[in-house]
């Protein structure tokens, strides 16, 4: 059974969230209280309703008791924000995922039933900060506050050479988890196959090793 998630508010967070939901074999419903917004995301959604939050015979209506997750991206009133996040609390959706701007709006939400606030610009930024400085990486992913996962180019000093023969966990205390050729991702290994210097590694590891290996 596909999981159902609504998303609140299709500004640029909100649409991109609920298009690769959809396209990731989601079922997705689009709630925003712009026509012209709503009419421009029809096709790439399951559901899209015009509707405002603000208004509670909405969240009846949307018959949302079963869904899997809400995704609040609603900023511009905080009480609408608030209310829609209460609201999903409410009706038991199990994940509750609300765009914060700032710290008290954070409290604020997750006082009401937020189970994680979301700060995309300031994730991006240290995403893409991350990016800046990793010369050797051509991703950088922050798993938690200790581990991340980067991908890379294979190193010119590797190429033909195996996982076996380089011991990279050995040597530089880093997982190599996948090899990505062309739009393929490789997780299952063999240790002793050859490097192809035109793929790319996905490596997993603790933050200090990973800026330890790219200095």
């Amino acid at each position: 059974m596909k999981k159902q998630y609504v998303v609140f508010g299709a500004g640029r967070f909100g649409r991109s969230v609920a298009v690769t939901l959809q396209e990731r074999g989601c079922e997705v419903i689009v709630v925003d209280k712009d026509p012209e917004v709503i009419q421009d995301i029809a096709d790439d959604v399951s559901y899209a309703i015009c509707a405002n939050v603000e208004d509670p015979d909405i969240f009846e209506d949307l018959g949302m008791k079963n869904l899997d997750g809400a995704i609040v991206s609603v900023t511009e009133s905080l009480e609408a924000s608030i209310v829609t996040t209460m609201m999903c609390h409410e009706m038991g959706i199990p994940r509750i995922m609300a765009k914060a701007k700032n710290e008290m709006h954070e409290k604020l939400l997750r006082s009401v039933g937020a189970t994680r606030i979301i700060y995309p610009e300031a994730e991006m930024g240290k995403r893409m900060a991350k990016y800046i400085v990793a010369d050797n990486f051509a991703d950088w992913i922050e798993l938690s506050p200790q581990y991340s996962l980067v991908e890379m180019d294979v190193p010119t000093s590797w190429r033909g050479r195996s996982l076996h023969q380089l011991q990279i966990r050995e040597k530089y205390r880093l997982n190599v988890i996948g090899i990505k050729k062309g739009d393929s991702v490789q997780v299952t290994i063999d240790p002793k196959e050859p490097l192809d210097g035109s793929a790319i590694l996905i490596v997993v590891g603790e933050n200090k090793d990973l800026e330890q290996f790219q200095n």
